[in-house]
């Protein structure tokens, strides 16, 4: 099987989970690799994401790594088989790899949790909306680029609002609300959007107000996708380079603190959508 040329972020968390389990083993590469008479290079090609790897090499490996969660074994068989070819693959090559990443986490989650304070959530936001954020962060991109990634973001409200939506909260500052990324005109319509999603019980929006005490997460923006299992749940944080798709346990038990804290200090959901008229009347 030839390796990739580029390891989607699914495939490192997989390759990721199979070291873990390997290291928790007490196991070196060499001895895994002699388990499935393959070779240490092969094994790590494999845990860096660029190798793929059958359901039947995964138990293999789990058995010889002692590994007995059954429900974690067959969540990384359902992840090393799955050929999903999803409509963020027709931006391969045309956007960076991390949009592509990120619509994949999102497809797969079996929930998602989000914290803006500058911007609307990119999953409630209009193509007016998205457009003059992209023009103002990077002036003279040409059409050929910003045009594709307006698309691929309003694409990505395919899994909250298809078939089979997932459960989506998402807890915004006021300050994302007020600011207009555009004219009056943009930013009504962007918060009408915001209550449409609302109503038609896509979004779970809960707002944290200017005048909330207590409230020091002001430089926090992050999502959290759940897994199949929460052993296997992803955060996303923006990081100086990108995106940065957390798996940690300790890291993803602080994004759960933060997301629990930060709803503590936001208005209830029906508080929330009338905070969000209000704004709209004022506009």
């Amino acid at each position: 099987m030839p390796l990739r040329s580029h390891a989607t972020a699914r495939q490192v968390r997989l390759g990721t989970e199979l070291r873990r389990l390997r290291e928790a083993a007490g196991l070196k590469a060499r001895e895994a690799a002699q388990l499935l008479n393959s070779t240490p290079a092969q094994i790590s090609q494999m845990e860096l994401g660029f190798a793929g790897v059958s359901e039947e090499r995964v138990r293999r490996l789990a058995a010889h790594y002692a590994c007995v969660d059954s429900a974690l074994i067959d969540a990384l068989v359902d992840m090393a088989t799955d050929r999903t070819r999803g409509w963020w693959e027709e931006y391969r090559g045309v956007l960076p790899p991390v949009f592509q990443d990120t619509a994949e986490v999102e497809h797969h989650a079996t929930f998602l949790r989000e914290v803006v304070i500058t911007h609307v959530p990119g999953l409630l936001q209009t193509a007016d909306y998205a457009r003059a954020l992209y023009t103002y962060v990077h002036p003279g991109m040409p059409e050929s680029e910003l045009t594709p990634r307006v698309e691929h973001r309003l694409k990505r409200r395919a899994v909250i609002e298809g078939d089979h939506p997932t459960p989506y909260e998402t807890l915004i500052h006021e300050c994302a609300l007020r600011v207009r990324v555009a004219d009056r005109g943009a930013s009504r319509a962007q918060l009408q959007q915001v209550l449409g999603q609302i109503e038609e019980g896509h979004a779970n929006v809960r707002v944290i107000p200017f005048d909330q005490d207590g409230f020091g997460g002001a430089g926090i923006s992050m999502m959290y996708a759940g897994g199949p299992i929460p052993q296997l749940d992803t955060g996303l944080r923006d990081a100086p380079t990108g995106v940065e798709f957390i798996d940690a346990a300790a890291q993803l038990e602080q994004l759960r603190t933060l997301f629990r804290r930060i709803r503590d200090a936001s208005l209830d959901p029906i508080a929330s959508r009338d905070f969000i008229h209000r704004l709209t009347k004022e506009l």
